[in-house]
C-alpha cells in the first residue's frame, strides 16, 4: 500500500484545511489568502471551487470573512480586469467555473451574486477559446439573461430599494458600501449595480446575437418590446443597452425580420434616431440594415420615412460621415416605382415624405445652380422679408397664419443658406408647438439641428424639441434634449456666465424623475398593493355582511349590535 507523497507547495489551501490544529489552521489559512493574488498559480481555480462549496454549505460561517476572504476576492477580481489573459487560462474553464456561475445565474442566492455571474459569463463568452464552455448551457442561459434583463430592475426595487432601512439584508448593504455607507449611499450603489446586471445580461446576449445564436429564442416580441426601454439611464453612459442590441439582430436575417415586424420597436428606433441620445448613430445603422433588406425594405419605409427625411442634411455623427447623403440614396431607390405607381406603399405620409426628399435632395439643388448671383441675393432678401412678417403675425398671435409665411420662405431659401434655413425650421416648431402638434415641432427642430451640425447644435431647437418629446410622453428622447441644450448654453461665449433657466431645470426634474431607473418598478408595486389593498377591503366587507346575515338568522354566538357597530365602523375605516 503506497502512501500519498507530501505536498511541495508552500501555503497550499487543501493542506492547510487538513490541518488538525485550529489555530495553527487559522494562521496558515489567513497567510494563504494573502498570497493568493500575488501567485500565478494554476490551482487558484480548484482553490475558489472549494471555497464556493464551502460557502455554500456553511453561509452564516463567519471564519473566512474574519481571516480576509473578501479582500483576497477583491484583488483577485482587480488582477482578472486588469490582465484578462491571467483570468481567461482554460484551464479556469476546465475546472469548472461555469456551473457554479450558472448556479449563481439561476437565482441560487441573490441579485447580487447574479450581478457577478452575468458579468463573468459575458466576459467568457465573448472569447472564442471560453466561448464554447458556455454554449453547452445556451438555451438555459440566454433565457435567463433575457429574463434578468427584463425583471431585475422590479427584483431589485422590491428586495432592496423600496424597503425600508432596518429591513434591507445587511449582507447587501455591507457588500453595496463596504461596511461604511450610510442610507444615501446604499441606495446610489444599488442603483448602479441594478444598471449594471441588466446592462452586462444585455451583453452577455450580445455575444450569441453576434454569432446568431437562438436568435428566434432572443427575438421573442415582448422582450423585444422590454428593450426598447432598456437604456440605462445616467449610470451606466458607456453601454449601447437595448439599441446596442437591437443593432446586432439587424445584422441578420432573422433578427431584422422580427424586428421590422414590431411597429412599437421600429417607432422606438425611429425616436432614438432623432434625439441627442449618446448611440442616436445606433439607431440610424438599424434603420438603413434595415431598409437595405428586399424582405423588411417596404415596411420599414411606411413607418420610418418621415423620420429618416428630417436626417437627410446631418453630414456627420460621430465617426460616421455623409449620413444624410447615405439615407438619401438609400431611400429614392425606388422613387421612380413608387411615383409611376409601380410600387404602391401603404401609408400615404411615406409617399408625401419621398416626394419631399425629392423635392429637396434633387429638384432644389437643380433649380440652385441654374440662379445667379444676383438671383441669390434677391431671394435673399425675400426670404428675410417673409421671415419678418411671419414673425409679426406670430407676436400679435396669428399663429397659422405665421406658421404659412414661415413655410413659403422655406420653399424659396436656397439650399446653401444654411443660417436662414436654421431659423425658419426653428420659429414654424415653435409655431407647432403652439398648435398642440408635436410631431411637426420634431420633424422641424430636428431638421434644423442637423443643418447647424452636432458640434455646435442651435439651442433653441433643442430646447423646442424638448418639449415636443415631453408633449408626447417621451421623458428620455425629452431629458436628452434638454441637457443638450443646457449644455450649449454653457459653452456658449455670450451665456457663460448666465445661470439654468428655471423653465430648463424644471423640465430635467420632471423627466430625470420620469426615467428614473427604478420609475416602472415602483409604479407597478404601487399598482399592486393597491390591488392587494382592494382585494383585503373587499373581502372585509363581505364577512362583516356574512356576519350581519348571520346575526339576522339568529345564531346564538353572534356579537351583539354594540359590537356590530364597532366592527363595521372599524371596516369602513380601513
Amino acid at each position: 500500500m503506497h502512501s500519498e507523497p507530501p505536498c511541495s507547495m508552500l501555503n497550499c489551501f487543501f493542506c492547510t484545511m487538513n490541518e488538525p490544529e485550529p489555530s495553527v489552521r487559522r494562521a496558515k489559512l489567513s497567510q494563504c489568502f494573502k498570497e493568493m493574488p500575488l501567485r500565478d498559480d494554476q490551482e487558484h481555480v480548484l482553490v475558489l471551487s472549494g471555497l464556493w462549496n464551502i460557502s455554500m454549505a456553511q453561509p452564516d460561517d463567519p471564519e473566512f470573512p474574519a481571516l480576509g476572504i473578501f479582500e483576497c476576492m477583491a484583488k483577485l477580481i482587480h488582477r482578472g480586469i486588469i490582465d484578462q489573459n491571467w483570468l481567461l487560462r482554460e484551464k479556469a474553464v476546465k475546472s469548472g467555473v461555469i456551473l457554479p456561475l450558472m448556479e449563481l445565474l439561476r437565482g441560487k442566492m441573490s441579485w447580487v451574486e447574479q450581478r457577478v455571474a452575468v458579468r463573468a459569463l459575458g466576459h467568457l463568452a465573448s472569447h472564442e477559446k471560453t466561448f464554447e464552455a458556455v454554449v453547452v448551457h445556451e438555451v438555459e442561459v440566454i433565457s435567463l439573461a433575457m429574463e434578468i434583463a427584463s425583471n431585475c430592475l422590479e427584483v431589485v426595487y422590491k428586495e432592496f430599494v423600496g424597503i425600508k432601512a432596518r429591513k434591507r439584508p445587511k449582507y447587501h448593504c455591507d457588500l453595496l458600501t463596504r461596511g461604511v455607507g450610510e442610507l444615501e449611499l446604499q441606495s446610489r450603489k444599488a442603483e448602479e449595480w441594478a444598471s449594471q446586471l441588466q446592462c452586462w445580461s444585455l451583453y452577455l446576449l450580445n455575444c450569441f446575437a453576434s454569432k446568431e445564436r437562438c436568435l428566434n429564442l432572443i427575438c421573442n416580441t415582448e422582450f423585444l418590446h422590454n428593450l426598447c426601454g432598456m437604456w440605462g439611464g445616467l449610470v451606466n453612459l458607456t453601454s449601447p443597452a437595448g439599441i446596442g442590441l437591437l443593432r446586432t439582430l439587424c445584422s441578420s436575417k432573422t433578427g431584422r425580420e422580427n424586428v421590422a415586424n414590431s411597429r412599437q420597436v421600429m417607432e422606438s428606433i425611429c425616436n432614438v434616431s432623432r434625439s441627442s441620445d449618446d448611440w442616436q448613430n445606433m439607431a440610424i445603422d438599424c434603420l438603413l440594415l434595415l431598409l437595405k433588406d428586399p424582405e423588411t425594405r417596404y415596411g420599414v419605409i411606411d413607418i420610418a420615412a418621415s423620420s429618416l427625411v428630417d436626417l437627410v442634411e446631418l453630414r456627420s455623427l460621430g465617426e460616421s460621415k455623409m449620413v444624410g447623403e447615405t439615407i438619401s440614396q438609400t431611400l429614392l431607390q425606388d422613387y421612380y416605382k413608387i411615383k409611376f405607381g409601380f410600387l404602391k406603399l401603404k401609408s400615404q405620409e411615406a409617399e408625401k415624405a419621398l416626394e419631399e426628399l425629392w423635392e429637396l435632395r434633387v429638384e432644389n439643388i437643380k433649380r440652385d445652380k441654374l440662379m445667379s448671383e444676383q438671383d441669390m441675393k434677391e431671394r435673399q432678401v425675400l426670404v428675410g422679408k417673409l421671415k419678418k412678417q411671419g414673425n409679426q403675425k406670430f407676436w400679435t398671435g396669428k399663429i397659422e397664419k405665421a406658421c404659412k409665411i414661415y413655410s413659403k420662405a422655406l420653399e424659396l431659401c436656397p439650399l446653401n443658406f444654411r443660417k436662414e434655413r436654421i431659423v425658419l425650421y426653428s420659429n414654424r416648431a415653435q409655431c407647432y408647438l403652439l398648435l398642440k402638434n408635436p410631431a411637426a415641432a420634431i420633424s422641424d427642430t430636428t431638421r434644423a439641428l442637423c443643418l447647424s451640425g452636432t458640434v455646435s447644435p442651435h439651442s433653441k431647437s433643442l430646447w423646442r424639441r424638448s418639449q415636443a418629446y415631453d408633449m408626447k410622453g417621451l421623458a428620455k428622447e425629452s431629458l436628452m434634449d434638454c441637457l443638450m441644450f443646457i449644455n450649449s448654453r454653457i459653452k456658449s461665449e455670450h451665456t457663460r456666465r448666465v445661470r439654468i433657466p428655471y423653465y430648463a431645470a424644471r423640465m430635467i426634474n420632471k423627466q430625470m424623475n420620469a426615467t428614473w431607473l427604478f420609475a416602472n418598478a415602483k409604479s407597478k408595486l404601487c399598482i399592486k398593493k393597491e390591488k392587494t389593498v382592494d382585494e383585503y377591503e373587499s373581502k372585509g366587507e363581505y364577512q362583516l355582511q356574512e356576519m350581519m346575515d348571520a346575526k339576522n338568522m339568529g345564531f346564538p354566538d353572534m356579537p351583539t349590535i354594540v359590537e356590530d357597530a364597532k366592527v363595521e365602523k372599524r371596516w369602513k375605516k380601513r
